[in-house]
């Protein structure tokens, strides 16, 4: 959209006013003297410059003054746009085993928590990527919506950033895994990635596994899984030395789950914030698709800037008015000194005059 185009003002009935500004062509805005010897003086070059300069500062104070008046501004619009990257849909846990280090115990010295460190890495990864669109989700006993699906990345650092507040011991992974698909856009579906960062499970009906399933179908993200296992914890290969039941290896039995999705799935499972560090910057290189980017620019607000024109105008005139010279001054004041010689004659000379 041209630049033209895309003006507007808020109340543009106003702007049937502005012939106005033509007023300052019927007249000059300096004053005029009846100095018939002015006549033979030529015009030059610079006396017409001031005279045009000074008319069209009238012609601007006036119209600018109309236009600031019917509040113009810039219509927001939408620039297409293609880059490298992909649609990300973060979901973080934050129950309360994630304020704890990978140690399994709470961080002390240079010791950084799980959440720490998964924030610290993952606002890096976004730093990196400055085409992604990206979501923020977190989930304890219930899941949060931190952020919808945007291209600012300095506002989905500012969201990572932010989740530092310990949430509930339970992980309702399944209510998590919801609000990350919903978060995803319209269109196609190359280059969506749901990334879940969490240190543990939960059992997941089969009811709600069937709604998930078919909501993978659907939007058919690639699945990340960074596990941040515990020292000492069981891995997600590990089998239970009693029975092998979800409420047994709730872990194990989650990526069972995410491997008959369907979808693309990976998982990662970091016993460090090195590791984490590793994991990440794989999906970094494994994730660079061409996208489609739509960049929304708001509306911009011209009043201002309407108003300063027309002062800059309105100032010129005030100037030049400040500065005008006053050529029927002298006259006067010649004509006075005339008056009171006259008056101090001797009376024989007043009379043969």
């Amino acid at each position: 959209m041209s630049l033209l185009a895309r003006l507007a003002a808020t109340t543009p009935d106003l702007l049937w006013l502005l012939p106005l500004a033509l007023l300052p062509l019927l007249g000059p805005a300096l004053r005029r003297h009846p100095l018939p010897a002015a006549a033979m003086v030529p015009a030059d070059g610079l006396s017409r410059a001031i005279g045009l300069g000074l008319t069209l500062a009238g012609i601007g104070a006036i119209g600018f003054t109309l236009v600031a008046v019917a509040g113009p501004f810039l219509r927001g619009e939408r620039i297409h746009r293609t880059g490298t990257g992909a649609q990300v849909s973060l979901l973080i846990d934050r129950s309360g085993s994630m304020n704890e280090s990978f140690a399994g115990r709470q961080p002390s010295g240079a010791e950084e928590s799980k959440a720490a460190a998964s924030r610290r890495l993952l606002a890096e990864f976004v730093g990196r990527r400055p085409h992604d669109q990206v979501a923020v989700s977190v989930f304890s006993t219930a899941p949060i919506a931190v952020l919808p699906m945007t291209d600012r990345s300095e506002a989905v650092r500012a969201a990572i950033r932010a989740i530092d507040r310990p949430g509930l011991d339970a992980t309702n992974v399944a209510r998590g895994l919801g609000l990350a698909l919903s978060q995803f856009g319209a269109g196609a579906s190359t280059g969506r990635v749901l990334l879940l960062v969490s240190d543990g499970a939960a059992v997941i009906d089969r009811r709600t596994q069937d709604t998930l399933r078919a909501a993978f179908a659907q939007l058919r993200p690639t699945l990340y899984w960074l596990f941040l296992r515990t020292a000492g914890s069981p891995g997600l290969a590990d089998r239970p030395s009693g029975e092998d039941t979800p409420q047994a290896a709730p872990e194990r039995h989650l990526d069972l789950f995410f491997r008959g999705l369907g979808v693309p799935y990976r998982a990662f499972e970091a016993e460090s914030p090195q590791a984490v560090e590793e994991a990440i910057r794989e999906i970094d290189r494994l994730e660079r698709h061409p996208i489609a980017l739509v960049e929304e620019r708001p509306r911009r607000d011209l009043t201002g800037l309407a108003y300063g024109l027309a002062g800059l105008c309105i100032g010129i005139l005030l100037l030049a008015k400040l500065i005008e010279a006053d050529l029927a001054a002298p006259c006067r004041a010649s004509d006075a000194a005339d008056v009171v010689r006259a008056g101090s004659a001797p009376a024989d000379a007043r009379r043969v005059a």
